[in-house]
């Protein structure tokens, strides 16, 4: 019994009734308290974490956002403009660092700290927390396993990186910013990102049972020590949610870490010393099933919102007439042929098309510009009107494909009648996509 007694994690807290617990020293039970109301509010108030248990629902991360912010904002405002001097407003840019954010987290952490200090006053008697310390480690794991789970399920359905576009192909590497680089580096090779997201479903799946809860938290320490590293150095706006998923690994881990060392330093380790709030076997297995069903729904909620993102606008989407990269190699304007000399404005230099509704040209400078498309397939016409700041008419251009590998445009742009030839260039013959794995490689081929 005694060695069964220290390996199964269910029964690691072996105590009994009427034991009585070891003290807690006062500073250890401040923290305590204080890491409790801090985490429970950062989890409830940062919308990304509920909303990995909404994946069977049609919501959308930045509305869920949107809608959560508009609750808090009056309040959120207030404190901007009062203790920071700032202006505080939700943008649905998909950014999580956004100062409306920050703000939030200030006040998570005032009323953490102050909370705590109430707490610490009205409970002064108290000398151990265990049974909270069990609940709350349960609220931390699955919050933390809802999240991993979101993080890996967008890699291994490669939709959160997605290969570069058709227009990154052409775009010079110097215009890229920091997390561009980032993003199309881990895009151009869907297998590594397939690990990756391998990586982080394994540790969400491991934190939604019990018995490997803690392989999962280590796991989950490593993933996300990682993604901290890189939201830090290539500027990607989701470090405070990054950087908390860090944290409440190490929480998850903190009432094991003597364990974890003497393990490390080859030592014998005692029993586990978690807190756990079940103890009857009953209980157990009853919680241990909930955990893993909860699992289960969560992890296909988003194998399915994530299946159905990558029909949509991942690389199973619907593919536009006229996909592809095109180079122009003849350009009339008003009935005069513009030759292509990069000084010219209104020459364009390649055509790309690669999402449905969108429409990118080139200019002789190498500049793109993307522009709205609505296409009608039964009259081959595209209407094209400016996508920033305000959209407006552009043109209406008519085309025609004779061969796979040409194209014409005809019709009106920017009040000119212009014809537009077009070769398809074939992105699979550059160097990102050609350039395949060799075991065989006398020299480098960077």
């Amino acid at each position: 019994m005694s060695a069964v007694a220290t390996t199964d994690y269910p029964l690691r807290e072996r105590e009994s009734g009427g034991a009585e617990q070891p003290r807690w020293n006062p500073l250890t039970r401040t923290v305590f308290r204080f890491c409790v109301v801090y985490s429970v509010l950062f989890c409830l108030t940062t919308t990304q974490i509920p909303f990995a248990y909404s994946g069977w629902f049609s919501l959308s991360l930045q509305g869920v956002a949107i809608s959560v912010d508009r609750f808090y904002e009056p309040v959120l405002r207030w404190v901007g403009r009062t203790v920071f001097d700032v202006r505080v407003e939700a943008i649905p840019s998909g950014s999580g660092d956004q100062t409306i954010d920050w703000v939030r987290l200030f006040c998570v952490l005032v009323i953490a700290v102050v909370a705590a200090a109430v707490w610490s006053v009205l409970d002064r008697r108290r000398t151990e927390y265990r049974t909270v310390a069990g609940w709350f480690l349960v609220f931390a794991r699955l919050c933390l396993g809802g999240q991993m789970l979101t993080y890996g399920f967008v890699k291994l359905i490669p939709t959160q990186m997605p290969r570069p576009r058709l227009s990154t192909l052409i775009e010079p590497y110097g215009n890229f910013r920091p997390m561009g680089v980032l993003w199309n580096q881990v895009g151009s090779s869907q297998p590594y990102e397939i690990l990756l997201g391998l990586a982080e479903v394994s540790a969400g799946v491991l934190l939604f049972i019990p018995r490997t809860a803690l392989v999962g938290a280590m796991l989950s320490l490593v993933d996300m020590a990682q993604v901290f590293v890189l939201n830090m150095t290539f500027d990607v706006p989701v470090k405070i949610l990054s950087g908390h998923l860090l944290l409440l690994s190490m929480v998850l881990l903190a009432p094991e870490a003597r364990r974890l060392c003497d393990m490390l330093l080859g030592r014998a380790t005692g029993p586990a010393t978690s807190p756990y709030p079940f103890h009857a076997s009953s209980a157990r297995r009853i919680a241990a099933l909930v955990h893993v069903l909860l699992g289960i729904w969560v992890a296909a909620g988003l194998l399915h919102a994530q299946w159905l993102t990558w029909h949509l606008i991942g690389e199973g989407r619907p593919k536009p007439p006229l996909y592809g990269i095109w180079s122009v190699t003849d350009f009339t304007r008003d009935g005069q042929r513009l030759p292509p000399l990069l000084t010219d404005q209104n020459r364009w230099r390649r055509v790309v098309v690669d999402y449905p509704g969108t429409f990118t040209y080139q200019r002789m400078d190498d500049t793109l510009v993307t522009v709205e498309a609505k296409d009608d397939p039964q009259t081959h016409r595209m209407v094209l009107r400016t996508a920033t700041p305000q959209p407006a008419p552009l043109g209406i251009l008519t085309f025609q494909q004779p061969a796979p590998d040409k194209a014409l445009l005809t019709g009106e742009l920017e009040g000119h009648q212009v014809t537009i030839s077009l070769d398809r260039v074939d992105p699979d013959r550059l160097p990102l996509r050609s350039t395949g794995f060799h075991w065989l490689q006398d020299r480098p081929n960077p």
